[in-house]
């Protein structure tokens, strides 16, 4: 059954065309995805949908009684009202009351809302979002239109609404940059693209292989055309006799090919290397503690950073990641510990939230962007040119790889979209050359393409990465290295990405279970002491063999590309030891030659032992399947 049906639709902002003739559908039981780049007009659709925005021309057509529900990107509620009137209103009535109500504490409760007669005006941006998502959830309805839903989720939070939207049975529709999310819950994907809508009945993996499909056929059709136009050209040159109708005919297919659009190729955030050196001494925590109230947030916590560090920062809601971050940046002080920050570091801080009150960025709590300021202004306001591995670069033209054409530099950030502000924001840390960049939720609000350009730009970046994220992917992909909170305040380190950390946990909880049956069934043996001993039956329990060796996903990883890493570096090492010779009477290079060299040296045993190791496993594990 078809339960919504767009045709024709056309919507613009200016001279900014979003949709073109657009046309889409959605079906009974459909999951659908819509991703794009930011500005593309992925919350715009949805408004429309919601009847929250009128097109400027096309038709929005609903089947009869349908119910939708939508979750805006900012939502707002009467401040006046409590955490539990603002959840419950528009979905109670006298016959549902007293079940909508343990639904919707129950949801609050798992949500991370305890306080439920709390004025909804005292809770953060995060906690509004969290709200809002849950008096939608509560209302039946057939279609649920999702505007980043897993935006201000933890990763416990995510799972849970990623199982929750997948055991739902009516229609979604929604925006998310979660590209596991994507990849689990969806099964259509529609992409927006140059005021275009294309659509893919499949998922978010599916999705990348069908799209580079498109355009591998977009890009042979362009081949084909400019062949042919080739030779109508040839023909056209010899001159062509337009006294037949035939040859009249000939001349309008050559004017036809000549004319028609060629595909657009899609611009996208260019990202050259913009860091400065850093020296010995990076950031370091000794014995940190920081406590609001009686509550310990962060508890003892000691770590240095190495140099080219990727450490993920993880844990529940208000747990004290973000805390941890502003305690890292200098922002606020520990209670306990101290934060020693060496003479060359210079942090870049990616905020989790963007304000328009200058009161929040003088608080150092969020950072502030001037609505009323221009976007080349706020750029420059940090740097003029910055020195990349292009040369040095103008403000203006870092703007244009960052996809802000000169109309957009010199228009006001208040006009700017949410993800478009963020990749401004992201710009704007950049160009202040840091070799320590701390992320606080980078990948709320920015697409997709950005983000894989952003994740590529961190493989390549020479500093240290320490970000705050619930993006599983994001954590896969980029970190090394996590930091979990636990319920006391205590961070506990694991190896890995998020995926190695689920793996160990779940190994853990395995084991914890084991080891608990374990103990019920000698205290039921020694009850049955009197009566015999017991044998194996498979009756009586079940007994599990030793677990199998294996590598985790970031292991696999680094097992297939370590042997290149250590003969880059030996590489790299010939190569000092070559400068040195010929720096012989230079003092002050030969002293730098020689620090990097024993930097190599140092990686490079590292390598050497981390190697040997991955080989004894790989040589286990080829044991272990051979029996």
């Amino acid at each position: 059954m078809n339960l919504i049906n767009v045709e024709n639709l056309i919507k613009a902002y200016g001279d900014r065309r979003l949709f073109d003739s657009s046309s889409f559908s959605v079906q009974e039981g459909e999951k659908v995805g819509i991703v794009g780049i930011n500005g593309t007009g992925k919350s715009t659709l949805l408004k429309i949908l919601a009847g929250e925005e009128e097109p400027d021309e096309g038709t929005v057509t609903m089947a009869n009684h349908v119910v939708l529900r939508y979750l805006p990107q900012r939502p707002v509620f009467d401040g006046a009202k409590t955490v539990l009137n603002c959840v419950l209103e528009g979905n109670v009535t006298e016959e549902n009351r007293w079940t909508i109500e343990s639904d919707a504490k129950a949801m609050l409760n798992r949500l991370g809302i305890g306080r439920w007669e709390q004025p909804a005006g005292e809770l953060s941006g995060g906690q509004r979002k969290r709200l809002a998502l849950i008096s939608v959830l509560l209302s039946p309805a057939d279609i649920l239109l999702l505007d980043e839903p897993t935006n201000h989720l933890d990763n416990e939070m995510a799972d849970w609404l990623e199982d929750y939207l997948k055991k739902r049975k009516g229609a979604l529709i929604m925006v998310t940059h979660d590209r596991y999310f994507l990849d689990s819950v969806c099964n259509r994907i529609v992409e927006i693209d140059k005021g275009h809508i294309y659509s893919y009945q499949t998922n978010y993996s599916g999705f990348l292989e069908k799209k580079a499909e498109r355009e591998e056929m977009e890009q042979a059709s362009e081949r084909k055309r400019q062949s042919i136009l080739r030779v109508e050209l040839a023909w056209m040159q010899r001159g062509a006799r337009a006294r037949s109708t035939k040859q009249k005919a000939h001349i309008r297919r050559y004017e036809e090919l000549r004319d028609r659009k060629g595909p657009e190729t899609d611009a996208q955030v260019e990202l050259s290397s913009i860091s400065t050196r850093l020296g010995r001494t990076t950031v370091e925590l000794h014995h940190i503690t920081k406590r609001y109230g009686e509550r310990t947030l962060i508890r003892d916590f000691s770590y240095i950073f190495l140099k080219n560090d990727r450490v993920g920062i993880i844990g529940p809601n208000g747990c004290g990641k973000t805390t941890l971050m502003k305690i890292l940046t200098g922002v606020i002080k520990p209670d306990e510990g101290e934060v020693v920050t060496g003479q060359t570091v210079r942090l870049g801080y990616y905020a989790q939230e963007i304000s328009d009150s200058p009161a929040d960025g003088a608080a150092g709590r969020l950072d502030y962007m001037d609505p009323d300021k221009r976007v080349i202004d706020y750029i420059r306001d940090t740097a003029e040119y910055v020195r990349t591995a292009d040369g040095l670069v103008s403000a203006s033209a870092m703007l244009e790889r960052f996809l802000f054409t000169p109309e957009k530099q010199y228009g006001l950030i208040g006009k700017l979209s949410g993800g478009e502000r963020r990749r401004l924001n992201l710009l704007r840390v950049l160009m202040e050359a840091p070799n320590v960049l701390v992320f606080d939720e980078p990948t709320n609000d920015l697409d997709t393409v950005t983000l894989a350009i952003l994740e590529d730009y961190l493989d390549a970046y020479e500093g240290i990465v320490i970000a705050v994220s619930h993006d599983r992917y994001f954590l896969d992909r980029t970190m090394k290295r996590i930091f979990a909170f636990e319920e006391d305040g205590t961070l506990r380190q694991y190896e890995g990405g998020y995926t190695d950390y689920a793996l160990r946990r779940e190994e853990e909880r395995q084991a914890q279970e084991e080891a608990g049956g374990l103990r019920r069934t000698a205290a039921a043996g020694d009850g049955e002491k009197s009566g015999g001993a017991r044998t194996g039956d498979g009756k009586g329990g079940r007994s599990r063999g030793p677990q199998k060796l294996r590598f985790s996903y970031r292991e696999q990883k680094e097992y297939e590309t370590i042997e290149g890493d250590i003969a880059a570096l030996e590489e790299q090492i010939a190569g000092l030891e070559r400068d040195i010779e010929k720096a012989a009477t230079d003092f002050v290079r030969l002293n730098n030659l020689m620090e990097e060299k024993k930097e190599a040296e140092a990686s490079l045993e590292q390598k050497m032992e981390r190697w040997m190791y991955l080989e004894e496993l790989a040589a286990k594990i080829e044991e272990q399947n051979q029996r």
